[in-house]
């Protein structure tokens, strides 16, 4: 069995090395390209069309839910505890020029979640309890016209939730453990949490995430700005090292081992691409349910989740870790621990590990609660909504399980299964995306649309 698991580890990183990164940032390019790179050219607008209109009732349109609610869904799938834990990992080996390629990949990858959900809403339709779903399962079945990958894509993000919520369980179960709850208390908390929010349907999910995105980011982005704001003498030379070592190698210093730019590059595009779930399909599975009288306007609402998750919840984790200067001080096998740890020495240490515990408690929930919302959509359009049914409380087993410690043999094929869901999804942007171009040319040349189009 041992021998069998290593087999499988050892796909799993040589796929997560190299490979996949070129076809989530080089995929992303392509489409950047295709698309004139709007995200650079209309950002001020499409800030204003999210940030600016979080509170506001969509206009026209249909959809069962607000576009705000959407957002907050998928947002509770994305912000999770790597936010946290994996920034320092990215710090610790790459050094700060990880960050400026986190930025950049960031930006990128926004061209790959905008066509997601343009394509999401394009090819969405009702199901039999009058609901709009959609996603790569609709998108690559009727704009590709092949059913088969749409299955594939559906199939595997089917498997890939059962050890996906059994390890986000286990972030939960460790935090309980510090204040010795038993792991099989904390892991039938949240599968009975998880269980009451996902038995509300659609609805009851984003009732549930608008209000926790928003609290959760806000908390712990309040804690991280508060102590870059104590350390704010440091920000500037800390931007300084963050651009510079994007582009030149950086020697030890301190218990920093030092970095070369290949390690900048890799450790910042794996973490902007990880960070955001852009290119991996899920996002659109969310939007599909929006009201919205416009792909393209839902699809904004993408590129707003990438600006929180990545450009300000990843980012603010930076500046913690870099203004403190733990970076250079905490061993890289614990860089894990450095957010609690920076928190912890000037917010002190029940106020300052509050913060980061119950922020990677309170991330790791919502992501459950949603990516059960995900498989279950996936065993609805393979097998019908009765199926979905049983697979929802397979889910809420492996939620226990995974805190009890039954399935951790699941946990070596987790990166394989998702792999298996961004490749075929990749696929379909890549080919679709001069449906996502029309679309795009669509909405900004029209006046109806976009105010400053010039009318015909």
């Amino acid at each position: 069995m041992d021998s069998f698991v290593n087999f499988i580890v050892n796909i799993s990183n040589w796929i997560w090395g190299t490979p996949m990164l070129v076809i989530l940032f080089g995929g992303g390019l392509i489409l950047s390209f295709s698309l004139g790179f709007f995200q650079f050219k209309y950002f001020g607008y499409i800030c204003k069309e999210t940030f600016g209109k979080m509170l506001k009732k969509p206009e026209k349109g249909e959809g069962t839910v607000s576009p705000f609610q959407a957002a907050t869904a998928a947002l509770a799938s994305t912000i999770g505890a790597s936010n946290i834990v994996g920034v320092p990992v990215a710090i610790a080996f790459g050094g700060p020029g990880a960050v400026f390629w986190m930025w950049l990949t960031a930006l990128i990858g926004s061209a790959s979640k905008f066509s997601e959900i343009v394509l999401g809403i394009k090819y969405r339709q009702k199901n039999e309890l009058g609901e709009f779903v959609g996603g790569p399962q609709y998108y690559l079945d009727k704009g590709l016209n092949m059913p088969w990958l749409g299955k594939f894509f559906a199939f595997f993000l089917m498997l890939e939730i059962v050890p996906s919520v059994a390890t986000q369980t286990v972030s939960v179960v460790q935090t309980a453990a510090t204040l010795n709850i038993p792991n099989w208390v904390s892991g039938a908390v949240v599968a009975i949490l998880v269980g009451i929010v996902v038995y509300g349907g659609i609805q009851r999910i984003v009732q549930v995430s608008e209000k926790l995105v928003p609290f959760m980011a806000g908390l712990y982005l309040l804690g991280a700005l508060v102590i870059t704001i104590i350390n704010i003498g440091e920000l500037p030379s800390i931007l300084v090292l963050i651009f510079k070592h994007a582009f030149t190698p950086m020697a030890a210093i301190g218990g920093f081992g030092g970095a070369a730019i290949s390690q900048a590059i890799s450790r910042g595009v794996a973490r902007g691409t990880y960070s955001n779930e852009a290119g991996m399909g899920t996002a659109p599975i969310a939007h599909a349910a929006a009201v919205t009288d416009h792909p393209v306007r839902q699809a904004f609402w993408g590129i707003f989740e990438i600006i929180v998750d990545t450009l300000m919840v990843c980012s603010m984790t930076a500046m913690v870790i870099l203004t403190t200067g733990l970076w250079k001080t905490v061993p890289a096998s614990e860089a894990a621990s450095m957010p609690a740890r920076a928190f912890q020495s000037l917010l002190g240490y029940n106020l300052g590990g509050g913060i980061v515990t119950l922020s990677i408690t309170l991330f790791v929930i919502s992501t459950i609660i949603v990516i059960v919302f995900y498989g279950e959509k996936q065993a609805e359009y393979l097998f019908g909504t009765k199926f979905a049914q049983v697979m929802k409380f397979v889910y809420l087993v492996a939620i226990f399980l995974g805190a009890y410690g039954g399935i951790e043999f699941l946990y070596s094929f987790l990166d394989i299964l998702l792999a298996s869901i961004i490749i075929p999804n990749m696929i379909g942007l890549v080919l679709m995306r001069n449906q996502v171009k029309e679309l795009k040319d669509d909405f900004f040349n029209n006046p109806a649309f976009y105010p400053k189009a010039k009318a015909k």
